[in-house]
């Protein structure tokens, strides 16, 4: 009853609402979030149509060319998801009748070894040069895993002719790779697709960069630790094995050529991951999938070398991209990092992405906040004034969102926990040193977006060289805020446009920043990370730190200023109790709440 009461109270409030026109939900200006009461979303096309006939858009004839290449887009998915749904049935017997094959092998291997016929009709096809050389070589002087790796590759050989070769997936539609400046509205058009894709493809995911990142690195500790603990993996092996008409020591061959097999497939962990990446097919679900990627960066080595091996293997697996950047493919690698990687990269980018360019040179974030009333979110400078009257909208909010403002933590990642010093109800208040004078990082700021759908951020200074490392922070908790349609309130020393005065005189360096937290027993940056893989980096981990040049800087500083002025609209604002992760978990609980008790009452 308690949740119950607390959505009432925030639909009273007008906070949620359950209906906004006749017709269809305006999305604000990033509809990438369905809202759980509106019938099925528009097009891309007819929804930027639409919002330019409201007078909410001004028309633009570059977004209007992009709306239009993800409606075709569009249009082409649906026969593509059955398509997919067909070839993933054809795969799944592929799969099976491999394994029984390679199993049925394994076993006659095992037998003939048991009978100690193996090694004799090895034996006879070897020349007299080779049996020399495997029986007087010094042993330390043999590769380990030399004899498995020829075994693994013959009988991989022998299953291709027996099942044939994997089934080739249907042609996928061209994706798109949007980019151009900042406030161009790459974001708004990516997520209108991205809206309007639901109910047509199963599997699809949108992500930020960081938190592509992050999911990147978790998934790879995951499977690393998978794979180091022995006991589960031979409780696997054994679960087949134990039960054959073998002796021990076969038994213990057959398993031994198991791991093997799991070492070899675990190689190359990025390919794992990106199995995995956008959904897990064990459940039985099968079609097309989706992947929207907001901010393509390749701000370090790793970087590079993760997007390089996730994305290729989902677009040569069949999974259409939709992506924006600032820069052009070819023009990402601004310092020439990993130039091989990168350019194979860009090649499969170009193959299986149509690029466009956003033009033109407005800012339509800033272009809405001058069309807009004012709402007072924003209070400066640091002055008894302005204080005030943040305290006084804090206050206001509190009383809404009724409750006790406690301290609380909200969970990270690998089971570590962020502090939140006053919250209340969804609410929570941190002064800028808390969320940006410590190392924490963007799985810090993504926990407090997920979880607190308004937040207040006091004393924020203006930004300089001499704070570099908390800008950058700042920053990426901009981002994190804003990609989750977080309502923002700030006390800070200056105007929005004047809050950064960082210029290219030198590079803003902080690890922290981009840091990808790994378990807390050790506290490894990324990269410890690399160096502990099995990721080819082709150079020294010492040499994977952050290397965004100062116009990489700049063009941080633009989005940042540009994403806080919209942030402050009625459009964005209106968007926030239909896009926060926090309000469709409370409207689905409220519904199935719903659901449940119709349900009780019919049976009783």
């Amino acid at each position: 009853m308690r949740r119950i009461l607390s959505i009432s109270s925030l639909l009273n409030q007008g906070i949620v609402q359950r209906r906004v026109s006749n017709k269809y939900l305006i999305h604000a200006i990033r509809p990438y979030s369905e809202d759980l009461s509106s019938p099925k979303p528009p097009g891309p096309l007819s929804h930027f149509r639409n919002l330019v006939e409201q007078g909410r858009l001004q028309h633009d004839p570059y977004q209007e060319r992009v709306a239009m290449a993800l409606e075709n887009l569009l249009g082409r998915l649906e026969q593509y998801e059955k398509d997919m749904e067909e070839y993933h049935i054809k795969l799944a017997e592929w799969e099976k009748h491999r394994e029984n094959e390679r199993r049925r092998l394994l076993m006659e291997e095992a037998e003939l070894k048991q009978r100690g016929d193996l090694w004799t009709s090895v034996k006879s096809r070897r020349s007299k040069l080779l049996e020399r050389w495997a029986y007087r070589r010094k042993s330390e002087d043999v590769e380990p895993g030399v004899g498995k790796w020829v075994s693994y590759l013959n009988r991989e050989k022998k299953l291709d002719s027996l099942v044939g070769r994997r089934p080739t997936a249907p042609a996928a539609p061209k994706g798109l790779y949007i980019y151009g400046n900042v406030g161009s509205g790459k974001t708004m058009l990516m997520d209108m697709f991205y809206s309007a894709t639901d109910g047509i493809v199963k599997h699809r995911r949108r992500f930020h960069f960081h938190e592509a990142m992050l999911k990147i690195n978790e998934d790879m500790h995951k499977l690393w630790k998978n794979q180091v603990e022995e006991k589960s993996l031979q409780s696997s092996i054994s679960s087949w094995i134990m039960n054959l008409p073998f002796d021990m020591k076969a038994k213990e061959w057959l398993a031994a050529e198991e791991r093997y097999k799991q070492e070899v497939q675990m190689k190359n962990i990025l390919l794992a991951v990106a199995d995995k990446f956008l959904v897990d097919r064990q459940a039985g679900e099968r079609g097309a999938s989706i992947l929207c990627f907001d901010e393509i960066q390749t701000v370090d080595v790793f970087a590079i070398v993760a997007l390089s091996g996730i994305l290729s293997r989902l677009l040569s697996t069949g999974t259409v991209l939709v992506a924006t950047s600032n820069r052009a493919p070819k023009e990402l690698n601004q310092d020439g990092m990993q130039r091989e990687i990168f350019l194979n990269f860009v090649d499969k980018l170009e193959e299986h992405c149509e690029i466009i360019l956003i033009g033109g040179e407005i800012d339509y974030r800033r272009l809405i906040a001058q069309r807009s009333i004012d709402r007072v979110h924003y209070f400066w400078p640091l002055d008894g004034t302005a204080s005030k009257e943040f305290e006084k909208i804090w206050c206001q909010v509190i009383n809404q969102a009724g409750g006790t403002v406690t301290s609380n933590t909200v969970p990270v990642m690998f089971g570590r926990k962020l502090e939140v010093p006053e919250s209340c109800n969804g609410v929570a208040r941190f002064t800028f040193e808390y969320l940006c004078g410590r190392p924490v990082g963007a799985a810090d700021y993504i926990a407090v977006a997920k979880n607190h759908h308004t937040v207040f951020i006091s004393d924020i200074p203006v930004m300089s060289m001499q704070i570099r490392d908390k800008a950058r922070r700042f920053i990426t908790l901009i981002d994190e805020l804003y990609n989750h349609h977080c309502r923002l309130f700030c006390s800070a020393a200056s105007s929005i446009d004047d809050l950064f005065q960082g210029t290219e005189e030198g590079t803003l360096f902080d690890l922290e920043c981009f840091q990808f937290e790994t378990e807390t027993e050790g506290a490894k940056l990324r990269r410890d990370v690399l160096a502990e893989g099995s990721v080819s980096s082709g150079g020294a981990p010492a040499g994977i730190t952050s290397m965004l040049s100062g116009q990489e800087e700049m063009f941080a500083f633009r989005r940042a200023v540009s994403r806080l002025i919209e942030m402050q609209t009625p459009l964005y604002l209106e968007g926030v109790r239909f896009l926060h992760p926090y309000f469709q978990r409370e409207l689905r609980n409220f519904r199935n709440y719903d659901a449940s008790t119709v349900q009780h009452q019919a049976s009783s």
